[in-house]
Formats: structure tokens, C-alpha cells, sequence
């Protein structure tokens, strides 16, 4: 991290956000364009804040481990032989080569580079050749850990070694969220959508979190649901979006036969997307990967009942993938061409006090978290 914004830069870039939504410029168009400010959010944002990782029964068993990338940095998660939770920089102590790679299940932790071995608790405990070596124990030596939360049925990470646990960030999101997924920790992996969007991380999250586009843009989506009933409510590092199912036919994809009536997502601070449709018991974990300024990958990691996914379930992907999805990318992907002109600085926010669909509060929410973020980065 090299290039970042100048002290005047940070000072000037909430300029026209106010608290109140209803009189509220949107965050400025150089927060997602520049290379400076993508650099600002790798270290102030995803680098501070818990990130999503994968289902619970990934890392179920003792051994079972699986390697991710965050704001730059390689991570390896592991369920130790005791049953804990552990998280690494994977990075061997010797000479930094990658300790894992993929996912699957080991009884140590091997360099691949000169065969020093950890064990599953990161700590060294063979090192060749080094018998002679004067001021060497492998008792003195253990891979750098990284903060690791088991939260409602998945895993998380964080790289900032300060940050208060998940728990207690966020407030009754758990609580949220197993009211409406009692069934969460068994659900299974079904299926997997990935997305190269050109377009920064901030724009695909800002249309995540409004549907004031939707009459517009998502026409069977509004037939999906019933918009007269879509509320959404801000809380500390979350928003909630609630609507009950469509009581019509739609084209989208049948739910006349669906067990889960309630369109039921959570955004959780900064990158997580969690989404239970209409249909079977299910969860969809959108996460949200910044890449550049311009640039964000997207998984869309498909959680059911059974590994297959049921004859509703494929209807529903396919609606995803060929048809919201390629209107989703589409607009963050013309608003990203638009905040690189001259003729875009910052936009009102709309914003509807009693909390509808069609408001613009929990963007409004966000950019106020994004700013507080950049308010506590250093100068």
C-alpha cells in the first residue's frame, strides 16, 4: 500500500454526507474510481472487518483446512486436532513460502519449500538440518495467527488483531438470522456462480442494497416478491430486507409449492451477502471480493437441503445467473463508466422514512460506515 489519499483528500471526501438520509448527498465518485481510495479501502475497510470464508461443514472435521486471499494477504484456516478454530497467515517462518494451497484435510502442516512441519495449532515442531544452528528452538517459533469466528453457521476472518469479535459487533444479527434459518448449520453446499464485474466493490454493494431500482430494471423480481411488503432496516454493521413472498404467478421461477414464503437478506458489513428466497430452506452467500478500483470478483455459493439442487432450486440459479444477475452487472458496470466522467461527483440520496424497498437508507447507511472507516484510518 503505497499510493494512498492525502490528509486533505480523507477530510474532503464526505463532503455533502449528512446523517439524516433525507438530506444526504451519496458518497463522492472518487472514492470509487481511484486507485488511492481502492488502496484506502484494501487497508481501512477489508483489512479491519470480518470476512466471510465458507460454510461450517467445510471445516467440520479435525485436519480439514481451506486457503483464502484477504485484502491481499494469504490466510489458511484450520480445525485443530482438539476441535478448535484456528487461522494463519499462511506464510512459512523460514523463508515465506505458501504453507497450504486449495482445501482438504492434513494431519500437519508441511512447507512444501524445505519441509519444515507445524502443527495444526501453527506451532513449529521439525525444522531439517538445523540441529547445529546456534540460538534455534522450533519451541520459539509459530505461524502469525489471524482472529477466527464461527457465527451463524459460517466462518469469518479478520486481519485486524484489535477488532471486537463478530458477536459483539453485531448486535442481534444472529439471533436474526436463526429465526428465519433455523436450520443453517446443516444446510450443504449445492452449487457455485462466479462473476468477474467491472465495476468497484462499493457500486455492486450500493445496488445490493436498494431495490429502488427494481420496477425499473428487475420486473419479474417484483412479481418474485411482493413489494408492498419489502422493509428494510439499518442496525450498527448490518442492514435486514424482508418481503413475503409474490401471492401471483411470476417469471422468475415457481414458488407455488415453496416451504419458505419470506424473502429474507442480511448485508453484514463490508462484503457479505446473505440471502434466503422463496423455495425450499436454503442460504445464498453473495461475497463481494474488491479486486481494483474498477474490478470485483463475486461468488454466489448456493447452501440447501440436499447437495443436488431440487428441480425449483436450478430454475432459481439459472433466474440468478441469466437473468438478475446480467441485469445487476449491467447497471454497476454503466455506473462505474459514468462516475469516470467529469459530468458525475455525487448523487441525493433517496430516501423513504418508513423504510420501503424503494429507498435509498441502507446505501445511505453504508457509505456513513465507509466514511467512519476512513475517519479512523491513520494519516
Amino acid at each position: 500500500m503505497t499510493n494512498l489519499p492525502t490528509k486533505a483528500q480523507f477530510t474532503a471526501i464526505g463532503d455533502g454526507y449528512s446523517p439524516d438520509a433525507g438530506n444526504s448527498q451519496s458518497l463522492k465518485s472518487d472514492a470509487y474510481v481511484l486507485q488511492e481510495w481502492f488502496e484506502a479501502d484494501q487497508r481501512d475497510i477489508i483489512a479491519k472487518s470480518w470476512q466471510w470464508v465458507c460454510h461450517v461443514e467445510k471445516l467440520r472435521t479435525p485436519g480439514s483446512y481451506i486457503t483464502i486471499n484477504i485484502a491481499g494477504q494469504p490466510i489458511a484456516i484450520v480445525r485443530d486436532r482438539e476441535g478448535m478454530l484456528r487461522a494463519f497467515y499462511n506464510v512459512c517462518k523460514h523463508r515465506a513460502h505458501e504453507l497450504l494451497s486449495g482445501e482438504g484435510n492434513t494431519t500437519r502442516i508441511m512447507c512444501p519449500y524445505h519441509a519444515w512441519v507445524y502443527k495444526l495449532d501453527g506451532q513449529l515442531v521439525r525444522a531439517p538440518e538445523t540441529e547445529h544452528l546456534e540460538n534455534f528452538s522450533t519451541s520459539d517459533i509459530c505461524l502469525d495467527q489471524v482472529q477466527v469466528e464461527e457465527f451463524a453457521g459460517f466462518v469469518y476472518v479478520n486481519l485486524d488483531p484489535s477488532a471486537a469479535p463478530l458477536r459483539e459487533q453485531s448486535g442481534d444479527l444472529e439471533t436474526e438470522i436463526r429465526h428465519w434459518a433455523p436450520d443453517i448449520d446443516q444446510l450443504t453446499f449445492g452449487h457455485r456462480l462466479t462473476y468477474d464485474i467491472k465495476s468497484n466493490w462499493k457500486n455492486v454493494v450500493d445496488n445490493f442494497l436498494e431495490c429502488y431500482h427494481c420496477p425499473t430494471a428487475h420486473k419479474d423480481f417484483c412479481d418474485l416478491v411482493d413489494m408492498d411488503t419489502y422493509k428494510v432496516t439499518t442496525h450498527g454493521i448490518y442492514s435486514s430486507h424482508m418481503a413475503d413472498a409474490g401471492k401471483s404467478a411470476n417469471s422468475a421461477y415457481d414458488v407455488s409449492n415453496a416451504t419458505v414464503r419470506t424473502h429474507a437478506v442480511w448485508w453484514l458489513w463490508p462484503t457479505t451477502c446473505l440471502m434466503r428466497y422463496p423455495g425450499r430452506s436454503s442460504m445464498i452467500v453473495l461475497n463481494v471480493i474488491p479486486v481494483g478500483p474498477d474490478r470485483t470478483l463475486e461468488t454466489y455459493d448456493f447452501f440447501l437441503e440436499t447437495p443436488e439442487p431440487d428441480e425449483g432450486e436450478l430454475d432459481a440459479i439459472r433466474y440468478l445467473d441469466e437473468v438478475l444477475q446480467v441485469e445487476d452487472i449491467g447497471l454497476v458496470e454503466s455506473v462505474q463508466r459514468g462516475m469516470s466522467t467529469p459530468a458525475f461527483t455525487q448523487g441525493r440520496i433517496v430516501n423513504d422514512p418508513t423504510g420501503s424497498g424503494k429507498s435509498e437508507h441502507a446505501v445511505h447507511h453504508f457509505h456513513g460506515l465507509v466514511l467512519d472507516a476512513y475517519a479512523r484510518a491513520p494519516r
